[in-house]
């Protein structure tokens, strides 16, 4: 993970040095505009910037980037301009900046020294979106080409003032977090499996100053944790279940994270069709996503305790494999019978969700992408949330505000018959396929403790971007929902 150098600067831009300088356009209602901060630029096309820039083709839709000469009474060798949108009421929303900003910074690739107008309307929105569209994943490739953009220097009315800074490196920090996650998520299993996930967040939280705790199969089998052992049965790498935890004050309030850490899924006897079986590797992003919200809540030092409980496992078929038709025991002594050993990830969160709530924690949060029906309710970009009501409600309004757009789903009561098993407690899955994200919901549901206020954040789509690149969003693991993960601590951190 390469981070751009940021740095705040209230110099005026005709005095900046830079091979190439941001500002934003905005789609009109008669075309192209020029965006709050891009002011001082225009004076130096004699007021002509925006015609100049629909001339070009320019329209100021989201994702579009235009690059054309700076112009006289300007340093800048290059100016680009990036759309943020339709113009929207109050001016250009968080979203739209840091989408515009991701956009510019992919397309300064080789670049060493950039500035951007965009942080004067929205610095920590701009600082994330520059940090997430830099962002590239090249370990395995002999020739990576031009690297990212290396220094972006950010306008503000005063570099000094505490704001400004405190916006820098929070932002900073969230994004960084954001690509985290996006390195774990893009490794390859052959190298990310469940001893060398375990191993990898252990360095990751003690460098952070987190309490690490490793279980391996051996430990597993001890305490009982027949969902996370019977996933794991078929694979030659055994499972791990980490435990990380970040001290907040004495009697802040206890928050548990939870993460699907499936390095790999196959699908298991209920093999998956082979078509786009490669995109797998990603079904481990809801545990990358929480590691880095751990790390991000030891560097922000949030002033609550955060306790995080992965489970990681590799789902393959073999002699050993667990078979539709077994009854798993779970931690906690609940039973499941197994109908489809691809509804797996519901099972090794099912034992993680048990352990975590014997700390007795004030809220609990879970993120999986744990069902291809999130993907055909909500589609590829939009997270669907489960839970409790109040709480489930708090957490997809906090994951819109950040841009990840949660989406509060139901639970229908009359869904739970449908798990009902006639050899054990319940079933993994329903015997249709009417609802199957929400059934997922009222599964994990039977393994939350009585009155802890819970949500279940599933990104099987959101999680990993198979198209091409947009906005701040790479091809490959996209790292949601960490920073809807990082608004819910800070929220309860304020509000409790």
């Amino acid at each position: 993970m390469t981070t751009p150098k940021l740095a705040l600067t209230d110099t005026a831009v005709a005095k900046l040095t830079v091979e190439a300088l941001i500002i934003g356009t905005v789609a009109g209602p008669d075309g192209v505009e020029l965006a709050p901060g891009a002011d001082q630029v225009a004076t130096a096309f004699d007021g002509d910037l925006a015609k100049v820039l629909a001339t070009l083709g320019a329209t100021g839709k989201a994702d579009e980037v235009v690059k054309l000469p700076a112009g006289d009474g300007l340093r800048a060798d290059v100016l680009v301009a990036t759309g943020l949108g339709k113009p929207a009421d109050g001016g250009p929303t968080g979203e739209a900046v840091r989408r515009a900003s991701g956009a510019a910074a992919r397309a300064l690739t080789g670049v060493s020294h950039a500035a951007s107008t965009l942080s004067t309307v929205d610095i920590s929105a701009a600082v994330q979106g520059t940090v997430l569209g830099a962002y590239a994943f090249s370990k395995y490739k002999s020739q990576n080409g031009d690297g990212p953009v290396a220094k972006v220097d950010l306008l503000v009315d005063d570099a000094k003032a505490d704001s400004a800074k405190s916006s820098l490196k929070g932002g900073t920090a969230i994004a960084e977090a954001v690509n985290t996650a996006r390195d774990l998520i893009n490794t390859p299993p052959n190298d990310l499996y469940p001893a060398t996930f375990a191993e990898r967040a252990a360095e990751l939280g003690k460098a952070a100053g987190l309490e690490v705790e490793i279980l391996d199969d051996a430990a597993l089998r001890k305490h009982g944790y027949g969902g996370i052992l019977g996933v794991g049965s078929g694979s030659s790498r055994p499972p791990r279940l980490v435990r990380l935890r970040h001290k907040g004050a004495k009697g802040a309030k206890k928050v548990a994270l939870v993460g699907k850490g499936i390095t790999f899924d196959t699908g298991g006897i209920s093999l998956k069709p082979g078509a786009n079986m490669d995109e797998m590797t990603s079904d481990m992003s809801g545990a990358a996503a929480v590691i880095a919200t751990m790390v991000l809540a030891a560097k922000l030092n949030y002033p609550i305790d955060v306790t995080a409980t992965v489970p990681m496992a590799e789902n393959m078929p073999s002699g050993t494999a667990y078979r539709p038709g077994d009854v798993l025991t779970m931690y906690g002594g609940k039973t499941v019978e197994v109908l489809n050993t691809d509804a797996e990830g519901r099972l090794i969160l099912a034992d993680a969700i048990v352990r975590a709530c014997e700390d007795g924690p004030d809220y609990l949060v879970e993120t999986s992408t744990l069902t291809g029906a999130q993907v055909i309710a909500l589609g590829k970009r939009t997270p669907g949330v489960l839970g409790s009501d109040e709480f489930r409600d708090r957490v997809a309004g906090l994951s819109q505000a950040v841009g990840e757009g949660g989406w509060a789903m139901p639970m229908p009561e009359e869904l739970r018959g449908d798990l009902d098993s006639r050899l054990a407690d319940l079933a993994n899955i329903t015997g249709h396929r009417w609802g199957g994200m929400l059934s997922a919901g009222l599964f994990l549901k039977e393994f939350v403790g009585e009155d802890v206020p819970w949500a279940h954040i599933d990104v099987a789509g959101p999680a990993f971007n198979s198209e091409g690149p947009w906005g701040y969003t790479a091809k490959g693991g996209t790292g949601v929902p960490v920073r809807t993960l990082a608004a819910v601590l800070a929220d309860i951190a304020d509000n409790g």
